[in-house]
């Protein structure tokens, strides 16, 4: 009789390694909702101007301190990575800004020199916007429930697929055969890091990255707050962004819990705790000020259905108007 093979248990290396990688996954696509919801719209009102500056102020910060602490390099490459994505975020308020305010501008010179005098010939006619507003409000509660349970699946499988790029980004690196090693070498590993040193210029930058990642998320709470909105920014955006820290923080604890290691990591792991808290912050503004205004988490799509749906309300309320003026 066969002998059943013995259990298998996941080291501390498998699970850093896993989450390691699961946290690289998240945040090289954490950018990428929001970027894609700032393109389609057009606009990046509802992201705080100080709220970039600060996160790519941080990410600098995080680049020069991970550099001179001689990190792992997989922390180097995404710090530089973060760094070009909030350049990408940071040009992109910049520029819908200008557009918007020249925009608003136009507007309002336009609403100045064509102001329109309503006379019996030109009456005002309310026939219209009831009829417009109706039909709005029928194509809306028809599409709302639709539009939820297509919203549901596509972050699902979008947080699916973050997932398992991970996992296979672990299985195609070939850690898993060097756990083994890993753990007869850890007496080895201990007494080297017992042995490394502090870099005190990269510890400093490593503080000061955490001070301004933890800073940044206040001006888009306060910003959430007086709007009493999320309208324009991304759900996933700040999903990405807690899952990425949270297994950036098991990646970091689960494979060595000396003190010198912890200390050296400390202010990494400070930065991606505290933000993670005030991402749950943000969190509860989503669902709170969902009720008050549905455009917190809703894909950008729609909102091009909706506008094209006024379009044929406005062409449809046209005819009809025509045909009463013709009777």
């Amino acid at each position: 009789m066969i002998a059943p093979p013995p259990p298998q248990y996941l080291s501390a290396e498998t699970v850093s390694s896993v989450t390691g990688s699961i946290s690289i996954a998240c945040w090289i696509i954490v950018f990428a909702p929001q970027i894609y919801e700032n393109f389609i719209r057009q606009s990046a009102e509802g992201l705080s101007m100080s709220f970039i500056i600060l996160w790519l102020l941080g990410d600098v910060f995080n680049v020069v301190g991970s550099i001179l602490q001689n990190v792992l390099p997989t922390m180097i490459i995404l710090a530089i990575y973060y760094t070009i994505a909030d350049l990408i975020l940071l040009f992109q308020c910049l520029k819908y800004n200008r557009l918007n305010d020249q925009r608003n501008q136009n507007l309002a010179l336009q609403n100045d020199t064509s102001s329109i005098h309503y006379s019996p010939v030109n009456p005002i006619n309310d026939d219209e916007n009831i009829i417009q507003e109706a039909l709005m409000d029928s194509i809306l509660i028809g599409n709302n429930k639709i539009n939820k349970t297509r919203k549901l699946f596509y972050n699902s499988l979008m947080i699916f697929i973050v997932f398992l790029s991970g996992i296979l980004g672990y299985l195609a690196s070939g850690n898993k055969h060097n756990d083994n090693n890993n753990n007869d070498d850890n007496n080895n590993n201990d007494s080297n890091n017992g042995e490394t040193q502090i870099n005190l210029l990269g510890q400093i930058f490593g503080y000061l990255c955490s001070i301004l990642y933890l800073g940044s998320r206040i001006p888009q709470i306060l910003l959430n707050f007086r709007r009493k909105s999320c309208d324009g920014i991304s759900f996933m955006f700040f999903l990405f962004a807690c899952l990425g820290n949270l297994t950036y923080c098991i990646s970091i604890l689960s494979v060595n819990n000396s003190i010198n290691y912890i200390i050296i990591n400390l202010s990494w792991l400070i930065g991606s705790a505290g933000t993670l808290l005030l991402d749950l912050i943000i969190f509860i503004q989503f669902f709170v000020y969902f009720d008050e205004n549905e455009a917190g988490i809703e894909f950008e799509d729609e909102d091009y259905e909706v506008n094209q749906q006024d379009i044929n309300i406005q062409q449809i309320v046209a005819n009809q108007t025509q045909i009463y003026g013709s009777m």
